[in-house]
């Protein structure tokens, strides 16, 4: 996928009753709600989640874009991402921290 600050990829996984969703920069990532935030922090990883509602699920990565982020880690904080910002904004916050 193409951001103003790089580049990052994009992913989507589907099976039978889910899926999930992720942006991956080469300084950390910005997902869906089915990543742990408690675990990322322990291994020190940048992490940014976005949940989406039943109304409105989180399937594509584009659909990170317009998420606002609720959760994150200290790692992702320090490269500037905050709660409340899309998920556009923390993938650019990622890739131009690089």
């Amino acid at each position: 996928m193409q951001f103003g600050n790089g580049v990052a990829l994009g992913s989507s996984q589907r099976w039978e009753g889910g899926q999930f969703c992720s942006i991956l920069t080469g300084r950390g990532l910005v997902g869906c709600g089915i990543y742990d935030v408690k675990t990322a922090e322990r291994f020190g990883q940048a992490l940014a989640i976005a949940r989406g509602t039943p109304q409105l699920p989180l399937a594509e990565p584009e659909d990170l874009l317009e998420a606002r982020i609720v959760e994150l880690t200290p790692q992702a904080a320090a490269l500037g991402v905050t709660a409340g910002m899309t998920g556009r904004e923390a993938v650019e916050r990622m890739l131009g921290s690089a």
